[in-house]
């Protein structure tokens, strides 16, 4: 199932549209991370494990949000994140809430199969192939061939083409923000994104603001 009910948008256009909501003061990092946090309640049992795969930059920011939102309702998560320095200011704050609800990051994966994964590798930004150790993570993701919710793009994809940098991760779901991307619309796109759903985050007057539609 596939439910994209609006038109793709290049990059360069979703970026527009959140710089305008940040200028204006919007927290989009905790509403992306608290949307991604309410879709898995939606999917999961309460025992259930979650996995966290946090990458680097804003990505990893909004996964991490939702990991500390799933943790405070009771969840048990775990944060694989081996890069944890030099990160933008809203992924930074994010990693210091997530330490602060008395939790930890880990920079090896489990070695049992979670129920459910969280792809918070690398969004709409990704431009170059994956390297190690993100690669490897991915590969091991698609060997358990566990659930994956994947943020903005599945990890691996080139957002604007859908052209693989690399091995992408296979997800089950896709949460696109403010707008779905191009590559999701393209035949590698829509064989590893599974079925997509599009959080506008508020950004419908900003989108309107600049000739543009979400």
């Amino acid at each position: 199932m596939r439910n994209i009910s609006v038109d793709p948008l290049p990059v360069s256009s979703i970026r527009s549209i959140e710089q305008s909501g940040l200028r204006s003061g919007l927290p989009l990092m905790a509403h992306a991370g608290h949307a991604v946090a309410d879709f898995v309640i939606k999917v999961i049992r309460p025992h259930d494990q979650i996995l966290v795969l946090a990458g680097p930059g804003n990505n990893g920011g909004d996964a991490l949000v939702a990991a500390s939102e799933l943790k405070k309702r009771g969840l048990a998560v775990d944060v694989w994140m081996p890069v944890t320095t030099n990160l933008p200011a809203d992924a930074d704050q994010a990693l210091k809430s997530w330490m602060k609800v008395g939790a930890e990051v880990h920079d090896v994966l489990p070695h049992l199969k979670p129920a459910l994964v969280i792809d918070g590798l690398f969004g709409i930004g990704l431009n170059r192939p994956l390297g190690s150790p993100w690669q490897e993570a991915i590969d091991q993701v698609n060997v358990w061939n566990a659930p994956v919710l994947a943020i903005d793009i599945p990890s691996g994809l080139e957002a604007d083409t859908g052209k693989h940098l690399g091995r992408p991760i296979r997800a089950t779901w896709t949460m696109s923000f403010i707008a779905p991307t191009q590559a999701l619309f393209s035949p590698t796109g829509k064989s590893l994104s599974g079925e997509v759903t599009v959080e506008r985050l508020g950004l419908e007057q900003h989108a309107k603001d600049l000739d543009l539609t979400i």
